[in-house]
């Protein structure tokens, strides 16, 4: 699969859908914050860390999928799902970077500066997702 940007599904989402993305993410923020402040900052960072706009996303995708297949009389669902599927691959390559990006600043933040340790874990970050999907692209 060969990744490009497409600036026209900007105009195809409609606007309650950017709000159903806005609100599911903000409540998981809100959550992870309640969590946080009644159980300490280490288990509220774990549940910070969800990927609060994923669910609406991928709910979304399938969706856009649906109604592409609808519109060419094919109903099936079987689109919709395998391009949620798709999406929620790329998030867990990314949240292998993530994982990659705080295990690195955990271990070195008090050692270097900030200034250092934050692009040195971010570019582990995009190094480490970079390195999965090319994995992942030559097993699939």
């Amino acid at each position: 699969m060969k990744i490009t940007l497409n600036f026209s599904a900007l105009s195809q989402t409609r606007w309650y859908q950017y709000l159903s993305r806005f609100l599911i993410g903000g409540a998981t923020t809100v959550l992870a914050g309640l969590i946080g402040k009644k159980f300490g900052p280490t288990i509220g960072g774990l549940f910070l860390a969800f990927p609060a706009i994923f669910p609406a996303g991928a709910t979304l995708i399938e969706s856009h999928e649906k109604e592409k297949k609808g519109r060419t009389g094919d109903h099936r669902t079987q689109r919709g799902r395998k391009a949620a599927a798709l999406d929620a691959a790329g998030a867990s390559m990314g949240a292998i970077g993530l994982l990659s990006f705080a295990v690195l600043l955990w271990k070195i933040v008090e050692t270097l500066p900030l200034w250092l340790s934050l692009p040195a874990a971010t570019l582990t970050w995009f190094a480490v997702s970079f390195a999965v999907w090319k994995a992942w692209q030559s097993f699939f």
